[in-house]
C-alpha cells in the first residue's frame, strides 16, 4: 500500500489523490453578487449537505496565490448566495464560466445561460437550472498554512429550494435518474449516473 504524509509530500499529489479517490463530488454551481451588483458564477466540486434539520449546506472556495476569489468576497459582502445542481443539459455552459477572470467582469457572460429573479434572496438564479437552493450565510471559516495558500469554507442555510416539477412526485422525492447529476472526478473527467442498487438498513 502506498502511504503519503501531507507534511512530506508535494501539495500537487495531495490535490491529485483526494480528487481523484474522492469521486464522484457533487458539483455546486454558485451565483453570487458583488456589492455593485456584478454577478458572478463559478463551479466547485468540493461541496455537500450537511444537515436537513436546519437545511445546511457547505461550500469550499479554495483561494489563489493567497487571495480570494471572487465567489468568496461576494458571499461575504452580501451574507447570501445560489447553488444550482448540474445536469447534463448545463454542464457546458457552466463549464464556460469556471474561466479566470478579473474582479468584476461577469462569468456568464461567456455562456448562454440566463438569469431569473429569486424568490426570497437577492441573489438571481439561473433559469435553465433544473434544481436551485437560495442559501444565506451561516458561517465562514479559514483553514490555511505557512505558505499563505488556503480556502474559504462556507456554511449556508438554504431558504428556499425550487426544482423542475418534472423531477419531483406526489410525495415530493426527486426522482434522481431524472435530475441525472453531473459528477466530479479527476482532472478533465466527469460523471453521470450509471448502474445504481438498492439495500434495506438492518434493524
Amino acid at each position: 500500500m502506498a502511504s503519503f504524509d501531507p507534511q512530506k509530500t508535494e501539495t500537487k499529489t495531495i490535490a491529485k489523490l483526494l480528487n481523484g479517490a474522492i469521486i464522484p463530488r457533487p458539483i455546486a454551481f454558485v451565483i453570487s453578487m458583488s456589492s455593485e451588483g456584478v454577478i458572478n458564477a463559478s463551479p466547485f466540486s468540493y461541496f455537500n449537505a450537511i444537515s436537513s434539520n436546519p437545511p445546511m449546506l457547505m461550500i469550499s472556495v479554495n483561494r489563489k496565490n493567497g487571495l480570494m476569489k471572487d465567489t468568496a468576497r461576494n458571499i461575504l459582502t452580501t451574507r447570501q448566495f445560489i447553488v444550482h445542481i448540474v445536469d447534463p443539459s448545463i454542464i457546458s455552459e457552466v463549464n464556460q464560466t469556471s474561466a479566470s477572470l478579473p474582479y468584476g467582469d461577469s462569468e456568464l457572460d461567456n455562456s448562454t445561460l440566463t438569469l431569473r429573479q429569486s424568490e426570497i434572496v437577492a441573489v438571481p438564479s439561473v433559469k435553465e437550472a433544473k434544481v436551485t437552493f437560495e442559501v444565506l450565510l451561516e458561517d465562514h471559516q479559514v483553514y490555511g498554512n505557512e505558505k499563505g495558500t488556503g480556502t474559504d469554507v462556507f456554511i449556508g442555510r438554504v431558504v428556499n429550494i425550487v426544482i423542475d416539477d418534472q423531477l419531483i412526485n406526489e410525495n415530493n422525492h426527486v426522482d434522481f435518474e431524472k435530475l441525472n447529476p453531473v459528477g466530479r472526478l479527476s482532472g478533465t473527467h466527469y460523471a453521470v449516473l450509471g448502474e445504481h442498487f438498492s439495500l434495506e438498513r438492518p434493524r
